[in-house]
């Protein structure tokens, strides 16, 4: 199982913005370059992000984005569905009759793996990045 980079991308400039001031907007310019990613590809993962209301868009010299959500609220889950989407990771194509037990698996192990990234919370993860820096 892989994820595609932009849910890395994803994952990386939302863990920035939950760091970032609330009211001061972070230009893509910057998001982009903490990442070494262009402007081009890395809007278009924020417009996934604005599209899912975990981030907004502010316009003019001073305008970059922001968090709508509350940043304690974040899970790794949310970041992953906004990008990849909430389609089955595992789809059986044999016709086997009501349930094939192959797929019952993977949606187990699926389900297991959702579960777990729910719980995840980004907000945990910027607590732990800013104790490592003034360690």
């Amino acid at each position: 199982m892989k994820f595609t980079k932009a849910t890395n991308y994803a994952l990386h400039t939302m863990l920035t913005l939950i760091e970032a001031s609330p009211v001061k907007p972070v230009g893509v310019q910057q998001l982009a370059e903490t990442q070494g990613v262009s402007p081009t590809y890395l809007s278009k993962i924020l417009t996934r992000l604005v599209k899912a209301g975990m981030i907004e868009s502010i316009s003019g010299a001073n305008g970059g984005y922001r968090l709508t959500r509350n940043r304690d609220e974040l899970t790794f889950l949310d970041i992953i569905h906004a990008i990849e989407g909430t389609a089955s990771l595992f789809e059986c194509n044999f016709v086997h009759g009501d349930e094939c037990l192959i797929q019952a698996v993977m949606k187990e192990a699926e389900a297991k793996m959702e579960n777990h990234l729910k719980n995840k919370k980004l907000v945990d993860i910027a607590q732990q990045v800013n104790k490592n820096k003034h360690s």
